[in-house]
């Protein structure tokens, strides 16, 4: 499974953490969320702990399923 990469965080003067993965924004925390957040990713993997704070942490997979039959294109024969 390939690592997470491109994430960072920022913090805000009001409290709040803004996520962004290559560029562009994630997610935003704030209250007790970004509380916690801030907490965790001083403490772990950086760029996992964002990958899974967004929904953007990969299970490895989805290169198996891109080259299956089904999401080729063209006609499935169904109809």
């Amino acid at each position: 499974m390939p690592r997470p990469h491109g994430f960072a965080y920022e913090r805000r003067r009001d409290g709040s953490v803004v996520l962004t993965h290559q560029g562009r924004a994630a997610g935003v925390l704030r209250g007790g969320r970004a509380a916690k957040f801030l907490a965790e990713v001083e403490t772990g993997d950086a760029q996992l702990v964002m990958a899974r704070w967004t929904g953007s942490y990969r299970f490895g997979n989805e290169r198996q399923a891109r080259s299956h039959p089904r999401h080729q294109g063209g006609r499935t024969g169904r109809r």
